[in-house]
């Protein structure tokens, strides 16, 4: 047996979060075990839990303290509270039937524990350390989660310590804000007017990009934290280079043209995947995007349709969305963004012909109101805002 365990409880100074291994005394674990308790490291050293002096429980559990100990006080949080409550959860997972008892002296615990240096309420750290102990047992005893609730909650959740959320492009359609503004003041006056909402993206356009340089990325991100942004560089030589200039600036996402050369648009889109943001190709002025996509060996994350602002008296070709979308590679979904000239009365002719992403420069950047109207082109997305009715109780 070799499982994994893992809980978040509580809040800070005293939260606790424990990481552990469980395990036959014959396999890794078990060697694992024996290691620790004879390999010491100054401020780490490894300690058996016990639930009083002379008492440990069974499974034989080892406490490593994550956080170096530094002093007399948060040792005595380790050798107190946190030895304790480890010892009674593990004791009570076997009493509930969480650990089988038939097991209890074959098997071997090894836990790690996190006390913040500014810890001082013994009572929460013992009741969060034995809360935290004992879900992380029962989730590796059962195996949680599976493979199917990591896929569906991967883009939904959020790290609390991080402090903002990290966004992904899970649940289509969004609106995407472009900001071809070249004034930051002024950025900044329509960025802080748009409303929260899950399917907001935020573009920094290139006229912006250019005006002020890619760091204004993280102005972006000053005035809203966790949005996702798009820096649209319209990229036509040098992919790979310009794509890493836009993950380094923190961007979500990068823009590349359709009209950059076959290589370029490859190492540009494999440049984005190793970096971890999404890479959209727009393709303004190309008269067969199609073609373009079939001729690619690695396929972008998003296609954007894209009508030229000097060019708003032609009409769209929206009509082979279902098309691209019929490229994707199994386990992989590639988006349809639309953009140019979309005003809240089209919107709909947008959505029906399976645009995932609505792209609204001016009809938002310049409104009179541009929170009324930002939230128009929401309503016309008819998404619930997901994040605002989930209660995370079981993570």
């Amino acid at each position: 047996m070799f499982l994994i365990g893992e809980a978040l409880i509580g809040k800070e100074p005293e939260i606790a979060h424990i990481d552990l291994l469980i395990g036959d005394k014959e396999g890794p674990v078990g060697t694992a075990f024996a290691n620790g308790l004879t390999q010491l490291s100054a401020g780490h050293t490894p300690l058996l839990s016990v639930i009083r002096p002379n008492l440990p429980p069974k499974p034989s559990t080892l406490i490593v303290p994550k956080v170096t100990v530094n002093n007399m006080e948060q040792a005595a949080q380790i050798f107190g509270p946190a030895q304790m409550a480890v010892a009674k959860a593990v004791a009570d997972s076997v009493e509930d039937g969480i650990i089988p008892k038939d097991k209890a002296d074959d098997l071997v615990v090894i836990v790690s524990v996190f006390i913040h240096p500014q810890a001082k309420d013994y009572d929460a750290i013992y009741r969060y350390n034995y809360g935290a102990t004992k879900l992380a047992l029962q989730r590796a005893m059962t195996g949680f989660p599976d493979i199917e609730k990591v896929l569906y909650e991967k883009d939904r959740s959020t790290h609390p310590v991080m402090g903002f959320r990290v966004a992904r492009l899970w649940n289509p359609p969004y609106l995407q804000v472009a900001f071809d503004l070249v004034d930051l003041s002024e950025v900044k006056r329509v960025l802080a007017a748009i409303p929260e909402s899950d399917h907001i993206l935020i573009e920094v356009g290139t006229p912006l990009a250019k005006m002020l340089g890619i760091q204004v990325v993280k102005e972006m991100r000053s005035g809203r934290p966790g949005a996702f942004v798009i820096l649209d560089l319209k990229t036509l030589d040098t992919g790979n280079l310009e794509v890493r200039l836009a993950a380094d600036a923190t961007a979500d996402a990068v823009v590349i043209s359709g009209l950059a050369p076959e290589k370029t648009l490859e190492l540009a889109i494999n440049e984005a995947r190793k970096t971890g943001i999404y890479s959209i190709v727009d393709m303004l002025n190309v008269s067969d995007p199609l073609a373009i996509l079939k001729k690619l060996s690695i396929l972008p994350d998003v296609v954007e349709l894209h009508r030229a602002i000097d060019m708003e008296g032609n009409a769209h070709k929206w009509n082979n969305i279902p098309a691209i979308k019929a490229l994707a590679k199994e386990g992989r979904r590639l988006l349809v963004a639309v953009a140019g000239g979309i005003r809240v009365d089209n919107i709909d002719e947008a959505l029906t012909a399976q645009a995932d992403i609505v792209v609204v420069g001016r009809a938002i950047t310049r409104s009179k109101d541009v929170r009324d109207t930002t939230e128009q082109f929401l309503a016309g997305l008819k998404q619930m805002e997901i994040d605002q009715y989930r209660v995370m109780t079981d993570f």
